[in-house]
């Protein structure tokens, strides 16, 4: 968002939202309650959560709580290694994306799914002929379909798509205004390469997660809370914004840290740490009268593509309607 100072200049501010997955022993109703405390005004939906209470009870109670959604989680699997048919998969995308018009949100997080035994090529091929399905319906409903890819080493079993820049390429060649990427700082935010492609990345992004780690990324998932691990997220996101992005921020977190750290410190310390970002983010372009630009070099696509794509021109839980385990990066 843009807010006024009170100089007359705009300066860019982003929105923070927390994540159902960082308080996954909380109901809905505990977790607005406990949101709306600590001043935030939006959470992003977990579909096992969702279809516990069901869409229309949660969008009510949402509605009567002022608490926007940032986005829903997740769709997708469309290689069936999760035991469903491929037509199984697009129709619970349909479904998600029905429910995510209902819940007033924008955007519907989409994995691709392990390989499930196809080569790459067919996996990626299954990818692309579902998007191709279900964008007309995500473009009708106004919602965005974010597509997540995820670091190879924590990829096993949930994602082949698990490179920031095929998921980017594939997301600018499908030219498509409801398809989207869905940009994780968790999976990626330890890559140098990563400053240089924010222009493209603020383009093309749908939505933002945040999570700090110390060390590598790994099949073991565990998501600080941003400032409490190494990675540059203040840096990354001031960048994002400066380049145009204007989408939301989730703030995910999860594992053994934030259970033993507690909820209710997480949210309090997030919210202290938004605020702050925001601040200096406010005070920087206040004071250089510009945008910063430090990454003013872009990387060209094609230095960016792992996989030769072909475009026609056109804490665990079971998944709703699905019988596999839903991954939490």
């Amino acid at each position: 968002m843009t807010t006024p100072s009170s100089f007359g200049v705009c300066v860019c501010m982003f929105n923070a939202s927390i994540s159902q997955l960082t308080t996954s022993r909380w109901e809905l109703p505990e977790e607005i309650a406990h949101c709306t405390e600590h001043g935030f005004n939006a959470i992003s939906v977990w579909r096992p959560k969702l279809s516990d209470m069901g869409v229309a009870s949660a969008a009510a109670l949402l509605a009567s709580a002022g608490m926007e959604v940032s986005s829903v989680q997740w769709a997708g699997g469309f290689t069936g290694s999760d035991g469903r048919s491929f037509d199984e998969s697009v129709a619970d995308a349909i479904d998600a994306i029905e429910a995510t018009q209902m819940l007033g949100a924008c955007v519907l997080i989409v994995h691709s799914g392990c390989r499930g035994g196809h080569t790459l090529n067919h996996a990626h091929r299954l990818l692309r002929q579902a998007i191709e399905v279900i964008a007309p319906v995500a473009r009708r409903k106004g919602v965005t379909l974010a597509i997540k890819p995820i670091h190879a080493a924590a990829a096993t079993g949930c994602s082949f798509l698990t490179q920031l820049c095929e998921a980017l390429q594939l997301v600018e060649r499908l030219n498509d205004s409801a398809v989207g990427l869905s940009l994780d700082l968790w999976q990626f935010g330890h890559k140098p390469e990563l400053f240089k492609l924010l222009p493209r990345l603020a383009a093309s992004t749908a939505v933002v997660q945040v999570a700090d780690r110390l060390g590598p990324p790994s099949g073991e998932q565990e998501r600080l809370p941003a400032s409490r691990g190494s990675l540059p997220l203040e840096a990354l996101v001031a960048g994002l914004i400066e380049f145009g992005y204007a989408g939301q921020i989730e703030f995910d977190p999860v594992g053994e840290a934030v259970e033993e750290i507690g909820y209710e410190r997480v949210l309090a310390e997030t919210r202290v740490l938004a605020d702050a970002w925001n601040a200096e983010q406010s005070s920087a372009l206040f004071e250089q009268g510009q945008t910063l630009n430090p990454l003013a070099s872009t990387v060209p696509i094609e230095t960016c593509e792992p996989w030769n794509i072909q475009l026609r021109s056109t804490p665990s839980r079971r998944s709703h309607a699905s019988s596999h385990t839903v991954s939490r990066g």
